[in-house]
């Protein structure tokens, strides 16, 4: 039996907040509510499946509590949604660099809000596409092993998000293969997520900073996208 998912909303508008949780707890979910990030982080943050978080918030923003959140190994897991009233691209592009799930606007409709949840649910239980257990890949020093979501270059582990690992995982599976900005949106974002094609160059310039003297064999073609190329 599927054990029930507990849910974190986390906003300092006091009624949105405990509106959210008592909608989310009629769709089944264990829901706490925290009207700070103050008072989201007196709280065991790995104990949740998901975090709803308001960007602008008091003195320690929502940013700020993922980025926390992600510099923690306990709690660099836990899937997050931001749910803010801050809706340009820099913003959007700030969180999903940070490794959130997803990004919703307000105002926002309930139904929205729960198809989301769902869907992050969903994937975060799954296993990344095209991502044999088995199978490790390797160029030279660079190794990815798919199994332990793990990324070792010339020997030494590096940290990477979900998304950044699956680019560079997809890139390196097939090499000389262009990708499309487009196709790679598809293939790791999913159609529930809305997200902009900037943000595969984010990660991407991420990717390459990481990866040290293999990031340039991550090679852009104008106008059609990116591949990973071994000569």
């Amino acid at each position: 039996m599927e054990k029930t998912k507990r849910i974190l909303v986390v906003d300092d508008e006091e009624t949105l907040c405990d509106t959210l949780g008592f909608n989310l707890e009629a769709e089944g979910y264990i829901v706490d509510t925290a009207y700070s990030a103050e008072e989201a982080l007196t709280l065991n943050l790995s104990d949740y499946d998901l975090i709803l978080l308001d960007i602008m918030m008091g003195e320690i923003s929502g940013i700020q509590l993922a980025r926390i959140m992600k510099s923690n190994p306990a709690t660099a897991a836990v899937p997050i949604i931001f749910c803010t009233a801050k809706d340009t691209e820099d913003d959007m592009i700030q969180g999903l660099e940070l490794g959130a799930d997803d990004y919703i606007a307000k105002p926002y409709s309930l139904r929205t809000v729960l198809a989301r949840v769902r869907a992050v649910l969903r994937r975060s239980g799954s296993s990344p596409k095209e991502m044999p257990v088995s199978e490790k890949i390797a160029y030279g020093g660079l190794v990815i092993i798919p199994s332990k979501k793990s990324c070792i270059v010339d020997g030494e582990e590096v940290k990477m998000p979900r998304k950044e690992f699956e680019l560079l995982y997809k890139l390196l599976s097939k090499p000389g293969n262009i990708f499309s900005r487009e196709e790679l949106l598809r293939d790791i974002w999913t159609d529930e997520v809305v997200v902009v094609d900037r943000v595969i160059d984010v990660n991407i310039t991420r990717i390459r900073q990481k990866i040290g003297r293999y990031g340039k064999q991550i090679v852009t073609r104008s106008g059609y996208g990116y591949g990973f190329f071994t000569d």
